[in-house]
């Protein structure tokens, strides 16, 4: 065959190779499916006897076989990669392709590779925005040695498998965050003779985060109201949160002092959680409900409208949120609750706007505020405050209101 006719086959093979993990007939499986029918394609149009993907798991520490043809027992025996150890822990860390002519005890972690009798490998990293996923390997029983066209193909299989396993990633962890903070905020908010609750929660452009709000009785009778934000969105946003709320009421099981119950709450922050900020707002009501105790943690002060004045921020004392390395005290104030009274406690999402200023968010809030009923006051601000804006971050609110008379 003459060296003309040779070129024009190699370039149609190569771009039948392509084709054939590029193939529309691909987009309409679900990401298990997929990586079944590109490993089996990668095998045929590699000649390879193995093919494997690995993942990173959740702590980012191991990679944790997910799918694979050929080694089936990597996937059916949980096989656990530490990354940076190994051939696919190298391939992980260092972000680039590996080639092993020579599979031996040295260059190898797993030793299941080593009794399935692999010789020789390549493998390559499943980046999404140059954030390592996981890797995608092949290996072969006999010696081979991997050209750079064999490297550039499984890089592009890599790259799907990445995109398609980022999608799944997403979806799941917004699924799973948006079940997780419908099961912790409350389903109903209690009821207790001379107080009415309203409540509304919006995340911020469709996606969950640490926002959460949670009233409950106590034993003595006082209620307990909190309010917070955990830095940062998605799912480890919303399993925080889901954490700090249940230390939360453990403690105030023992602590009704509002300062005395968040500095108990901030030891189990720095301790367990030592990467969390977040800011929390915790307030008790006692069984008369003629006062309110409040201590916030950096977080946004409440406003309260009274029957006969003006709506007003009320004067806190704001210590710093909790998961702040300090020894400072933390602070109680006390408000008196006159009947007709309607307050409401909120994230800062309600009042932060990216074209103005905060001041600017907190007065509006003030003239949004009224004292009414808990959902009328609640409805009054929503429609002021969001109206039919699309909200960027997301926003927790509660009213509640003392001793409203009932309507006529």
């Amino acid at each position: 065959m003459s060296t003309g006719d040779t070129a024009p086959d190699a370039s149609e093979e190569r771009l039948r190779r392509i084709e054939a993990v590029t193939a529309a007939d691909l987009a309409h499986l679900d990401v298990e499916d997929l990586l079944g029918v590109l490993l089996q394609r990668v095998r045929t149009l590699l000649a390879v006897d193995t093919a494997a993907v690995l993942l990173l798991d959740s702590s980012g520490s191991h990679l944790v076989a997910t799918a694979a043809q050929g080694i089936e027992e990597e996937v059916q025996q949980g096989v656990r990669i530490p990354l940076g150890k190994g051939f696919a822990g190298r391939i992980a860390a260092e972000k680039q392709p590996v080639v092993l002519d020579d599979v031996n005890p040295t260059n190898v972690h797993n030793p299941l590779l080593l009794k399935r009798g692999i010789r020789s490998m390549l493998g390559v990293p499943l980046l999404s925005g140059g954030n390592v996923l996981g890797v995608l390997h092949v290996g072969t029983l006999t010696p081979r040695q991997f050209t750079d066209d064999d490297r550039s193909l499984l890089q592009l299989v890599g790259d799907r498998v990445a995109l398609a396993t980022r999608a799944r990633i997403s979806h799941a962890e917004r699924t799973a965050a948006s079940a997780l903070q419908r099961s912790l905020l409350p389903a109903e908010l209690p009821t207790v003779p001379g107080l009415e609750f309203a409540a509304r929660y919006v995340p911020g452009d469709g996606e969950v985060g640490g926002d959460w709000y949670d009233v409950f009785l106590l034993p003595s009778g006082r209620l307990c109201i909190v309010m917070g934000d955990v830095a940062g969105r998605g799912l480890p946003a919303a399993v925080t949160m889901g954490r700090l709320r249940t230390v939360v009421r453990t403690c105030a099981l023992d602590l009704e002092d509002p300062a005395e119950l968040l500095s108990k709450v901030d030891e189990h922050v720095r301790h367990f959680e030592p990467t969390t900020m977040t800011t929390v707002l915790c307030a008790m009501i006692d069984p008369e409900h003629r006062t309110l105790k409040i201590s916030t943690a950096g977080h946004p002060p409440p406003v309260l409208a009274r029957p006969d004045g003006d709506a007003e921020l009320l004067d806190l004392y704001h210590d710093l949120p909790l998961g702040v390395a300090t020894a400072r005290p933390r602070h109680t104030a006390e408000v008196a609750l006159a009947p007709g009274t309607s307050i409401c406690f909120y994230t800062d999402g309600l009042v932060e706007r990216r074209n103005a200023s905060l001041d600017a968010g907190f007065d509006r809030l003030r003239h949004a505020m009224v004292p009414e009923r808990a959902e009328a006051a609640c409805a009054a601000i929503m429609l002021q405050m969001v109206g039919r804006e699309q909200v960027h971050d997301d926003i927790a609110i509660l009213t509640v209101s003392r001793d409203h008379a009932p309507p006529t």
